[in-house]
């Protein structure tokens, strides 16, 4: 398993980048995504690029009360497949089953979201394919 990123979301990308330079950290890639009207944005401290915080700014308006604004913890997983049955094993409930062999959402007893991610995509497989959605993730 491998720490990717933590995710927030904000409402002014450039001020938000701005104060993350001035903290010390640099962009190292933006993804646009017009179908889904958003932008991520990952940042890093130079020299520990392994360890990002993703800005997603959602285009249309949104606030974000309670909370909201923290998005999610993400780690790389050796077998998608084989680390949702251990966790599903251990009485975990799958929020986002990894159907397309790429990606999960579980929470943490406290309600946080954890993001794994399949480094690739593994071939579809059941019982993942077609498991439904248990809630947000």
């Amino acid at each position: 398993m491998k720490y990717l990123h933590s995710m927030i979301r904000v409402t002014d990308p450039a001020a938000t980048v701005a104060f993350f330079e001035l903290l010390g950290l640099r962009e190292v890639r933006r993804i646009d995504n017009e179908k889904g009207r958003f932008t991520l944005i990952f940042m890093a401290a130079p020299g520990d690029e392994d360890a990002q915080v993703e800005l997603t700014h959602n285009w249309d308006p949104e606030r974000y009360d309670g909370g909201r604004n923290f998005g999610h913890l993400a780690y790389r997983v050796d077998n998608i497949y084989e680390t949702c049955q251990r966790l599903m094993d251990g009485g975990v409930t799958i929020n986002r089953p990894p159907r397309d062999g790429h990606m999960a959402f579980v929470r943490t007893p406290d309600n946080i979201s954890i993001e794994l991610l399949q480094d690739g995509q593994l071939p579809p497989a059941e019982p993942w394919a077609s498991m439904p959605n248990e809630g947000v993730w």
